[in-house]
């Protein structure tokens, strides 16, 4: 798909979905909002979760789009693929000028953009990209594998060529957890060991009983990579529970709560990936590539930063004020 001109979109839209004049008083699954501002562009964004990551990443977007007088509606797709399909047909119905979407998993995203496409409306993705992305208007991407071995590396720094054992604590299946943990075992060097992979589901809750199960199967463990900082915090608790003070804990995200826990010792390292960034990429240019101005990438990258106790000042802002 290329960029559409916002004048010409709305025609094809119109003839299109001109007969679903629905006005809905929900979209989807709930978590949705009305517009951040009654602009003349209209978002729709489908927003994958409600972790700490999800929350921060829709308020980026409804922040800028008000600072780009748009308005934009939301919808909480609560990881599941069937609900974010149906989010997605939702905001058709309310005939936006694009769509958002920070996916739930990549493999759903063919029938997401196949959706849109048939009725006419753009797509921009959040934190992935496609292999072919010719029908996608552009991506706001996090090289999910980069993190995963940002993290690999510093283990590798620390263990020094010492043979150590490694447990992941991966999110739930699919998406960026997949991306994330395939990034940091690939990267981890031979003398690292991986004994244990399970699924915290990126629920705290669910991390703290697979860490509990993991230190008793693995006493000696020596480090652990944990796929967002919300379970990692939880990770922590079960470790130090179970006199395991010393496992050395790598994760993601770059909240200000994880930065916190780096400085205090809780967290050894985590590779900061925006939600601000992210959002405010996303909005920006989406509405750039609607409007066809020139010199706007397709696809923007955004910035990674290694977060340890040697660099704390240099952790980007995570989650808009």
């Amino acid at each position: 798909m290329k960029p559409i001109a916002l004048s010409r979109r709305r025609a094809a839209a119109v003839s299109l979905v001109g007969a679903a004049t629905l006005v809905l008083a929900g979209c989807g699954s709930g978590g949705d909002s009305g517009g951040a501002a009654d602009g003349s562009v209209s978002l729709g964004f489908v927003n994958g979760s409600n972790t700490h990551f999800h929350t921060c990443l829709l308020r980026a977007v409804e922040q800028e789009a008000t600072a780009q007088d748009a308005k934009v509606y939301s919808a909480n797709s609560k990881q599941d693929a069937g609900t974010e399909l149906s989010n997605i047909e939702d905001m058709i119905a309310r005939n936006v000028d694009a769509l958002i979407v920070q996916t739930v998993n990549v493999d759903a995203l063919e029938g997401d953009i196949a959706k849109a496409k048939s009725a006419g409306i753009p797509i921009y993705l959040t934190s992935v990209a496609t292999s072919d992305m010719s029908d996608v208007l552009g991506a706001a991407v996090v090289d999910l594998k980069k993190v995963g071995a940002m993290d690999a590396e510093w283990i590798s720094k620390d263990a020094a060529g010492r043979n150590v054992t490694v447990g992941v604590v991966a999110g739930a299946p699919g998406a960026a957890s997949d991306l994330l943990v395939g990034g940091f075992e690939d990267a981890l060097p031979k003398t690292a060991k991986v004994v244990a992979n399970q699924p915290g589901m990126f629920n705290p809750a669910k991390a703290q009983d697979v860490a509990e199960n993991m230190i008793q199967s693995h006493p000696d463990l020596d480090y652990a990579f944990v796929a967002n900082e919300e379970m990692a915090f939880a990770v922590r608790k079960a470790f130090d529970a179970a006199g395991a003070k010393d496992v050395k804990i790598v994760s993601v995200n770059g909240t200000e709560e994880g930065v916190a826990a780096i400085k205090d010792g809780r967290l050894s390292a985590t590779v900061a990936n925006s939600a601000a960034t992210i959002g405010r990429t996303a909005v920006q240019s989406t509405v750039a590539l609607l409007d066809e101005k020139q010199g706007v990438d397709k696809i923007s990258d955004i910035p990674l930063v290694l977060v340890t106790k040697d660099n704390l000042s240099e952790a980007p802002q995570y989650c808009p004020k």
